[in-house]
């Protein structure tokens, strides 16, 4: 298949996707999963897969053109929010390759969905994908994303194999305290977005001395229905009562918890916050921690990379997680 007739193609799913977008998110089944977050997800992978976005995401590879045999490549996703596996799934086929797909049974109904409406638009694709319910087998070369203890076992079972092993890994903001409430009800979407499940989750904040933490409360409530959420609001209970008994320190607003941690990573409904007097402790923080985090939002320009408020739930496609791009690793297979 040409490259140009898969780019066409996603292009024709990106606009496909959004008319199909009432039907598909009928395909919720986890609780986590609500129609907002589905359509959410849906709406920002239709705009990512505009043409000139394509185009301008494959323009940074010259290997396409020498690309000749096809692997078949192992890809086992992650469940945590809807379609997180769709980016591997494109890679997979815009580089020319087999996508042997193992989906999270807690996200196994959206990309059949989406695998059905691109073969639709281009046949062709049915003999460059195949799904598998059990155990992955036939495979050249494997990407794998799971929690850090599911890595062990990737590790152990792919190891031989050319591979992308991903982990655990956080999103963190830092405030500099010149933010306007625009900008911190753009920061409240990078927190509450998919309840905070999203490796592009903001669960850390590193806000300078003596701030106020009402500045983030007060704009967090945009998302106040979130405490309706039955699973949310059971986290947010329990969190809160453990504070509680154990004589923890913490500051609360009634749909999420504060609470002065060194840790990253979060609990559902929490967010953890540290304190700065210098923004070069901070940049040296980040640096010794660099294979824990996924994005960095801030409007300080010190920060590389960084994201602005708003976008961490927005990867474009050249966007790559943990920094490792899989286009390139499958373009030298």
């Amino acid at each position: 298949m040409k490259l140009s007739t898969r780019i066409n193609a996603f292009s024709k799913l990106g606009e496909a996707i959004i008319k199909n977008k009432e039907k598909l998110k009928l395909g919720k089944h986890n609780p986590w999963f609500t129609k907002e977050n589905i359509d959410f997800a849906l709406t920002e992978i239709s705009k990512s897969l505009r043409k000139e976005n394509i185009e301008k995401w494959l323009a940074n590879y010259s290997d396409f053109y020498k690309k000749s045999l096809q692997k078949k490549i192992g890809v086992i996703t992650a469940g945590n929010i809807p379609l997180v596996g769709f980016h591997d799934f494109i890679s997979v086929l815009i580089s020319g390759n087999i996508f042997v797909g193992k989906l999270s049974s807690k996200d196994d109904v959206l990309l059949p969905k989406i695998i059905d409406i691109l073969i639709e638009i281009e046949p062709e694709f049915k003999n460059f994908i195949s799904l598998s319910e059990n155990k992955l087998t036939n495979f050249e070369a494997v990407i794998a994303t799971g929690s850090n203890n599911s890595a062990r076992y990737f590790e152990y079972y792919f190891g031989k194999y050319p591979h992308i092993i991903r982990k655990n890994r956080n999103s963190v903001a830092i405030i500099t305290g010149d933010e306007t409430d625009e900008k911190l009800q753009l920061l409240a979407d990078d927190i509450f977005l998919y309840f905070g499940l999203g490796c592009r989750s903001v669960s850390k904040l590193f806000l300078p001395d003596n701030y106020d933490l009402d500045n983030i409360f007060r704009n967090s409530l945009k998302h106040k229905e979130i405490i309706h959420h039955n699973k949310y609001a059971n986290n947010y209970d329990y969190n809160r009562a453990i504070y509680l008994m154990n004589l923890t320190q913490f500051k609360d607003n009634g749909i999420m918890l504060m609470k002065e941690d060194i840790n990253l990573a979060s609990p559902i409904s929490v967010v953890y916050y540290e304190n700065y007097s210098k923004i070069e402790t901070v940049i040296e923080r980040l640096n010794s921690e660099d294979d824990k985090i996924q994005c960095v939002v801030s409007d300080n320009a010190v920060f590389e990379n960084r994201i602005p408020f708003g976008n961490s739930q927005k990867p474009q496609l050249w966007d790559y997680a943990d920094n490792i791009d899989t286009v390139e690793f499958l373009l030298n297979l």
